[in-house]
């Protein structure tokens, strides 16, 4: 086996955290990068997502804060104006009704994304910052460590899905190399757009840890359809920015931290759960209040420090927001 559990959801972990040492695969980096996982549409979602950014643009994208922009935000930030206006005069109509506008507003007024004042009856608005066109290309990754005919069947439709879409500007399946002298994920029915890479993480996360078997095409839609591309890139950029809000280290929200067998464990490069009681990496799905195992810390863990600061599992939270932080700002060429 060439990762170090018997889950897909730490080969998932290991991906990622491979995408931000080595992406792109066997070439030289341009552009800066945002790694995410378990992200998509409502009929498609993808364990990997890399977002390539322009890097100028990308960090004047954090004038808007760490967290994402829903579409109805997106909507009043891109389009607030420079000067003091009122905002059903500033703001193209959405398509539905203004009321909901208008609450976005105190929304994006609360974060900090847009200024508001109120003048006489009206609300007028104003930008902190022009949103930045930060986003060149987004790359979708389906993992799938142990492929074997049954399950490169069952991908094969959602891959097609993906290439005709053309959601992503490339689509790849990411499979644990075997050391064959041809990797069987080539011989399976994949559609042949679709790239393969083979990734061997026995001695954890390296930059060197993965292979290209097979590369991608470039994805676009049909330019003749105007209506497309535009509903194309309005999703697009809604994709990436729940990648810039969540990234791949957001596990954390769904898993349960606070439990005293939980800790993280270095896999070379990559920082990856462990459950104490079960003596492995446990999967996202049983790590939950129902376990069997679970526990509580202790309260008097929770009291170290000066001021109260919480027991291990905020320290967890706090590590991995840091560490995605310092990866945003670093993920630029030759950083």
């Amino acid at each position: 086996m060439s990762y170090p559990a018997d889950s897909e959801f730490v080969f998932e972990l290991l991906t990622c955290r491979w995408a931000e040492r080595a992406w792109p695969p066997e070439s030289d980096r341009k552009s800066a990068l945002v790694v995410a996982r378990q992200l998509g549409t409502k009929r498609r979602r993808w364990d990997t997502v890399v977002v390539e950014a322009d890097p100028e643009a990308l960090a004047a994208r954090a004038a808007f804060g760490d967290g994402e922009l829903d579409s109805d935000l997106l909507h009043v930030v891109r389009h607030a104006p420079s000067e003091w206006a009122w905002y059903r005069d500033a703001l193209p109509h959405p398509g539905y009704p203004w009321r909901y506008v208008l609450a976005a507003i105190h929304r994006a007024a609360a974060r900090g994304v847009v200024e508001k004042r109120r003048k006489g009856r009206r609300i007028e608005i104003r930008r902190v910052a022009p949103y930045p066109d930060w986003v060149r290309r987004i790359v979708a990754v389906e993992n799938k460590p142990d492929l074997d005919a049954s399950a490169a069947r069952a991908l094969s439709g959602q891959l097609e899905y993906d290439v005709e879409t053309a959601l992503a500007d490339e689509v790849w399946l990411a499979t644990a190399a075997t050391g064959a002298d041809v990797e069987p994920a080539l011989l399976e029915n994949i559609p042949v757009d679709v790239g393969i890479l083979a990734l061997d993480f026995r001695a954890g996360v390296s930059a060197d840890a993965g292979e290209v078997a097979w590369y991608p095409s470039s994805l676009s839609p049909d330019p003749e359809d105007h209506e497309a591309a535009s509903d194309r890139a309005e999703t697009r950029l809604r994709l990436a920015e729940r990648a810039y809000g969540r990234g791949w280290r957001s596990y954390h929200g769904t898993m349960r931290p606070d439990c005293r067998y939980f800790e993280l464990r270095r896999e070379g490069d990559a920082l990856l759960p462990w459950c104490e009681a079960k003596g492995r990496h446990q999967t996202a799905a049983e790590c939950s209040g129902s376990c069997a195992s679970f526990q509580p810390e202790p309260p008097q863990w929770r009291t170290r420090g000066w001021p109260i600061e919480g027991g291990p599992g905020k320290g967890i939270k706090r590590l991995l927001e840091r560490r995605r932080e310092r990866v945003r700002e670093r993920s630029a060429p030759d950083s």
